[in-house]
């Protein structure tokens, strides 16, 4: 009998739990059941992934950049995973603002429900928390994301898992590696390669309780939605983020088809168990090492390559954040300001939300975060401030989840490309968890 395809069992859990979370919505101790019982197995997963995602970047790139063997290559990598995430990015926005302004979800929204949703959200912890953090990287200085590039504790920066910090530095020892002489650079080379090898082995395996894991991180995820005619309000505004996210996905498999030459179809295949857990988990960073895996062994690209583009993709590549923003701050403004609603402000907004996406942390809801920043750029009033995020806060959520899945595929696409553009795409190896088990269980 033919075993069921990984994407497939991650697609029946997601149904279950989306299913299991709504009959627990409606029994008396459903909610404290999945929150006390379901939730933590989620959370045990997204804290193994995130587990291995430092000690992976750190030896993936290290490896790749040593086995570049011609610095030269660096730059050219380099420069054409910038370029092509920045170009993504433009088209992102661009597709976000013509969207919403075609649209115009906001527009006719009654008082009564600007009101209702006032009520329920302004002063919750929620908006409160992203308004703090957003002040914080206002007030950090237009110098200080370069600033945090460099580490002055390069433990401190691995336990804290910020990624940039971790990028710099294992290009820093890549480099100086391929700067000493062959043999005295070989064993620490072959170190991080067996490193790299163990902790995709290790993918393998988190990977075989992924479909128990979105059954626990979706059930959570419904039943903590407590008030549908809020979300039916903000019907069309969802809409309009997941009709661009549709598009940006659709502009991904004609760069797939055209410069690689390899079937949109194949590519959504090989890279759907990626999408889904980043759907589920809300986190870029913390998908990393399955798209890392995907990418290297069932899409061909070179460790070489993935090891470089998509540690950088996750940290600065946020297409889907970027869409977002652009849609949320115009239909903001379409509901609260729309006197702001110049072709000036639209595009800073897309200048804006082009650098707040590279600043932007792959984690849950930081979107939000930098969508403050964006509204501030443009003169947004700041006592309105509290009220325009409370107007898209009840969703902000499962359009979290579904922006991170096209953060995700933007990163794969590129690493093909880039991948294809130095002749390192290669036919796929895949590898399962038990290649070498035969050998070792006596």
């Amino acid at each position: 009998m033919k075993k069921l395809a990984l994407h497939w069992k991650i697609l029946i859990g997601m149904v279950l739990g989306i299913l299991f979370g709504f009959l627990m919505n409606s029994v008396d101790g459903g909610k404290a059941f999945v929150t006390d019982w379901i939730k933590p197995l989620g959370t045990i997963f997204i804290n193994l992934l995130k587990l291995i995602a430092v000690p992976l970047i750190l030896a993936s790139l290290i490896k790749g950049i040593s086995d570049l063997k011609d610095i030269s290559k660096i730059k050219k990598m380099g420069g054409r995973t910038i370029i092509i995430y920045v170009l993504t990015t433009v088209v992102a926005i661009v597709i976000g603002l013509t969207i919403v302004n075609t649209v115009q979800p906001g527009k006719g929204m009654s008082q009564d429900t600007i009101e209702k949703i006032k009520t329920k959200y302004e002063s919750s912890d929620g908006v409160k928390d992203k308004m703090d953090k957003a002040k914080v990287t206002k007030d950090a200085g237009p110098l200080q994301p370069l600033v945090d590039i460099f580490p002055q504790n390069i433990f401190q920066a691995l336990g804290d898992a910020k990624m940039l910090q971790i990028i710099f530095f294992a290009l820093f020892v890549g480099i100086c590696l391929l700067l000493i002489p062959e043999n005295k650079a070989a064993p620490l080379v072959n170190f991080f390669d067996s490193l790299n090898e163990v902790v995709m082995k290790m993918v393998d395996l988190i990977m075989l309780t992924a479909p128990y894991a979105v059954f626990a991180l979706l059930a959570n995820v419904i039943i903590a939605f407590d008030d549908t005619e809020i979300l039916m309000k903000l019907l069309w505004y969802g809409l309009c983020v997941v009709g661009g996210l549709l598009l940006m996905i659709a502009f991904y498999l004609m760069l797939v088809s055209v410069y690689t030459k390899k079937s949109p179809m194949w590519f959504l295949k090989q890279i759907s168990p990626a999408q889904l857990l980043a759907f589920s988990t809300s986190s870029s960073a913390a998908t990393l090492p399955v798209t890392m895996e995907r990418v290297e062994e069932h899409l061909g690209v070179d460790k070489e390559v993935s090891g470089f583009v998509l540690p950088v993709g996750a940290t600065i590549n946020m297409d889907g954040t970027s869409l977002y923003q652009a849609v949320a701050a115009v239909f903001i403004m379409q509901v609260i300001w729309p006197e702001g609603l110049t072709f000036t402000n639209q595009l800073v907004i897309v200048a804006t939300a082009l650098l707040a996406s590279i600043g932007s942390a792959a984690v849950p809801s930081a979107g939000m975060v930098m969508l403050v920043i964006v509204l501030e750029s443009i003169g947004f009033p700041e006592e309105l401030l509290p009220i325009g995020l409370a107007l898209i806060f009840a969703v902000d959520r499962p359009l979290d989840m579904c922006r991170t899945m096209v953060n995700v595929t933007g990163d794969a696409t590129v690493s093909m490309i880039v991948a294809k553009s130095l002749g390192k795409l290669q036919e796929p190896k895949p590898k399962d968890w038990d290649d070498n088990y035969d050998k070792v269980k006596g």
